[in-house]
């Protein structure tokens, strides 16, 4: 069992809504209907580590972040 989880931050007043999260990982982000970036999940479930840090690594405006922390 892991000691550690990786935790999405979204600063949704710096998403531009390009979108390209929801594209590569739209298990975890998705465009609202205002445009802004909406998280369906904080807490990265198992499996999808490598595709949540690319959907956010991918967001031009840098409005996310994907951290470790405690579990």
């Amino acid at each position: 069992m892991s000691a550690s989880q990786l935790r999405v931050i979204a600063d949704r007043s710096a998403c531009c809504g390009y979108g390209v999260c929801a594209e590569l990982c739209p298990e975890i982000y998705k465009v609202d209907d205002m445009g802004v970036v909406a998280v369906l999940m904080d807490i990265v479930p198992q499996g999808l580590e490598v595709k949540a840090r690319e959907g956010a690594s991918a967001c031009p405006a840098n409005a996310l972040r994907v951290v470790e922390e405690p579990a």
